[in-house]
């Protein structure tokens, strides 16, 4: 007979793991299954390791241009094979970490891919490894894979020529050309990485900005501080082939150019992990491929959540952490729900971009009345001191009439461990003479956003 748990997690992401966790310190009887390794993507092969390179890339830059900061440096180089080594200690440590977590919070770990077989007046059914298993509540929590679009010539060189961001975290030679295709958020960071420590990097994108969804004016300085590195960006031009050494590509002119490149990485975005779970047995509602939520984390069918990447309302690790708390609390009889639009996003380059909320262009597009204001980093104390010769900015977003702070974008050192403030703001729902009254650390870079709230009329 099939053992019954409270909560059945499929999929041991970011996600997956703490909601196994939450529920199980809840007092629920809990069982995860991970077919893969504990984390998921963004501790084996996306946020953790990458970070990591970045860290790198970082120390060795600032040993470069030492003599600025008055430390005299000989002989700089980039060990690539160490760079690796050392990135792969840091995600077994973390790795091991989960285990013991998991094992300390008296989670069933199954490491097998799971799927959903269907309902019994039990619980849900879920098969793994030609095992049954039944489960009260379920969480789906499968994460995503690279999308990879009809492009001729990618997927017959997908994991050599063409990288995915597997492949681009284990490369312990360095390319001498790397084209990039997609300027999103991996695309920008590896392509930060592999500009800084020596490679000729070119990005391809076919919009005519980077980053996205980004605000607009953030994202054009992050490129131009990118372009710095010697990244070439292509922007409105179209990928139409790949083959080993050349990416072909179509300019704006409808003109096309061969870019040669030694590795390509493939970076145009992810889809969700559906396919093969059987949610179809039970009637879980898709749309794309992602599964639909509410507020809540509930899909359609009672007693069956999905959080992370698999929603596809925001594919970002602490987008999942929050999701799983919020699925958690709300199978265990505590209402709760997410706030998407209080929900922060960084890119790790150097400088680092970070945001949260409204963009000067969503402002526009929904006719929202609102007022900006901005000042360049070189008004923080502590930026000055530690970056010489760069810039940054920060831009506030408030509502015109309310007067209450819609959106908050940054460039700069540091943005990243900022930006999380600037979302309790928007959470709080603070009015520009509510924030002022915060006080901020000094010397800080975070004391930029006050120096910027200072800059509204009252």
């Amino acid at each position: 007979m099939a053992e019954i748990f409270d909560v059945i997690v499929i999929g041991g992401g970011p996600g997956g793991y703490l909601a196994a966790e939450r529920a199980a310190h809840a007092g629920k009887k809990t069982l995860l299954f991970e077919k893969n390794s504990l984390g998921g993507v963004c501790l084996n092969e996306g946020c953790i390791p990458s970070k990591a390179l970045l860290n790198s890339a970082k120390t060795y830059q600032h040993a470069l241009h030492a003599e600025q900061y008055g430390v005299k440096c000989e002989g700089v180089s980039i060990d690539q094979k160490a760079v690796i080594a050392r990135k792969r200690r840091v995600v077994k440590t973390l790795v091991s970490g989960v285990r013991a977590k998991m094992k300390g919070a008296g989670v069933t770990v199954v490491m097998e891919t799971a799927a959903v077989t269907g309902k019994t007046a039990e619980g849900f059914s879920v098969t793994a490894a030609g095992k049954a298993y039944l489960g009260k509540n379920l969480i789906i929590a499968t994460g995503s894979n690279p999308a990879v679009p009809p492009i001729p010539g990618v997927r017959e060189h997908l994991g050599q020529f063409v990288m995915t961001n597997r492949e681009v975290l284990e490369l312990e030679e360095l390319p001498k050309r790397l084209t990039v295709i997609g300027g999103g958020v991996i695309g920008l960071e590896m392509a930060a990485y592999y500009a800084a420590v020596g490679s000729a990097v070119t990005v391809v994108e076919m919009l005519d900005h980077i980053a996205g969804a980004t605000d607009r004016e953030i994202g054009t300085m992050l490129q131009r501080e990118l372009e710095k590195l010697g990244i070439t960006f292509l922007l409105s031009h179209k990928c139409l082939a790949v083959t080993p050494g050349i990416v072909e590509a179509e300019a704006p002119n409808g003109s096309k150019i061969s870019i040669p490149a030694d590795k390509v990485l493939l970076s145009i975005g992810r889809r969700a992990n559906t396919e093969g779970l059987g949610l179809e047995t039970i009637g879980v509602n898709c749309d794309r491929g992602a599964i639909v939520t509410d507020a809540m984390c509930r899909t359609n069918i009672p007693g069956v959540y999905a959080i992370g990447d698999v929603n596809g309302h925001h594919m970002l690790a602490h987008t999942a952490y929050r999701e799983a708390e919020v699925a958690v609390n709300n199978l265990c009889g505590k209402p709760d729900a997410m706030r998407y639009h209080a929900n922060p996003s960084v890119i790790y380059t150097q400088p680092e971009l970070s945001s949260v909320g409204r963009t000067e262009e969503e402002c526009k597009e929904k006719g929202i009345d609102y007022e900006v204001r901005k000042l360049s980093m070189l008004y923080s104390g502590r930026f000055v001191a530690e970056n010489e010769g760069c810039d940054g900015l920060c831009k506030v977003i408030i509502d015109k009439k309310k007067r209450n702070i819609l959106g908050v974008h940054l460039l700069g050192s540091y943005s990243g461990e900022i930006i999380w403030g600037a979302a309790e703001m928007l959470e709080m729902q603070m009015r520009v003479t509510d924030a002022r009254q915060i006080i901020f650390p000094h010397p800080t870079v975070s004391e930029i956003i006050r120096e910027v709230l200072w800059e509204f009329e009252d």
